[in-house]
């Protein structure tokens, strides 16, 4: 299959979109990571995003609209805290696990009676949705397992023949997926951590609880990104951790390289001369964690290109965003941890 980078004209969106409608499944920009979409209300086209991706079937998908009306044709209800939600953070990066709809196949939900659902903050995916004219379920566009693309050509890069298309609209601002915010139990649990906060939500709910899964990875995921190993660099990457930190990552590199190998390390802008000798990636500034966020995956990515077979990669504050990060460097290092 030859897959076709399109632009964002209204004709080659209008393109994308009549491959979407047509059951095929087509990559796209949002302001988080590349999604990989297809109808949501059809299952052979859902089916083919697991295809595509090589992804578990049990790991269930997020429906992306372009309007607010259409939330009732994916969920059965809003409580009053979905509406809540969705008038401060949508659109935004922020999905929202309700009751689903009977239109909505189970390989949407992985059998779940729950569905997340999000507004992107994002130009060319509203129009592109839009156009296409219904809900797209939509994962990030990469192989599984893989680090999520910020990028088009990250997108080709991992499933180039593997899918119709993809719309170049250049790379995405918020770096990390989309919170994930479930609203189905009696209190607001968090299932997977992103660009809003644990912090933000609180100011709208009150209290918001974190889902122990998180953590364990044990137990039936309601949120794409919690049970299986995601966003990780073909190297073996150990995040290093404490107050020694620095000093116990030039001894490994030093280590790493007179056994022979290739050794990354995933530092910030602020500590980018502080490894001599190692492939040195930043992929920030530790000071606005933000730029952090924006430029994990692409960091990540870059190890691969360098043939790094051993990463090292520095630790952050798990407050804001940086919950976030951490979620997905953990997830990236099979929670390999050097403790310092």
């Amino acid at each position: 299959m030859e897959t076709k980078r399109f632009g964002t004209t209204e004709s080659e969106l209008a393109e994308a979109a009549a491959l979407l409608a047509g059951g095929d499944v087509v990559g796209f920009p949002t302001e988080t990571v590349y999604g990989l979409g297809a109808n949501a209300f059809d299952a052979a086209a859902v089916s083919k995003i697991f295809q595509a991706k090589g992804r578990p079937s049990d790991n269930p998908l997020i429906v992306h609209i372009a309007r607010r009306e259409d939330v009732d044709k994916v969920v059965r209800a809003v409580p009053d805290a979905a509406k809540r939600c969705m008038e401060r953070f949508w659109p935004g990066p922020l999905t929202l696990v309700l009751p689903v709809s009977d239109r909505v196949p189970s390989e949407v939900t992985a059998g779940l009676d729950t569905v997340g659902v999000r507004m992107p903050d994002h130009l060319i995916a509203l129009q592109l949705i839009d156009a296409a004219g219904m809900p797209l379920a939509a994962p990030s566009a990469n192989r599984s397992g893989r680090p999520s693309p910020t990028t088009a050509a990250h997108v080709l890069e991992d499933l180039s023949g593997r899918i119709a298309g993809v719309v170049d609209g250049g790379a995405a601002g918020v770096g990390v997926e989309s919170t994930v915010l479930d609203l189905s139990g009696p209190v607001p649990m968090i299932l997977r951590p992103g660009g809003v906060t644990r912090e933000m939500l609180a100011e709208v709910l009150g209290e918001v609880q974190i889902d122990p899964v998180l953590a364990s990875g044990v137990g039936t995921p309601k949120s794409p990104g919690v049970k299986y190993t995601h966003y990780a660099p073909r190297g073996e990457m150990w995040l290093v951790a404490g107050e020694r930190d620095q000093e116990v990552i030039a001894e490994r590199v030093e280590q790493a390289k007179r056994a022979g190998h290739r050794v990354g390390v995933l530092t910030t802008e602020e500590r980018a001369n502080e490894y001599p000798g190692a492939i040195v990636i930043a992929c920030g500034r530790r000071r606005e964690l933000a730029t952090v966020a924006a430029g994990l995956y692409d960091a990540i990515r870059q190890f691969d290109h360098e043939h790094a077979d051993v990463i090292y990669a520095e630790v952050f504050p798990e407050s804001g965003v940086g919950l976030a990060i951490m979620n997905r460097l953990r997830k990236a290092a099979s929670h390999r941890v050097i403790h310092t």
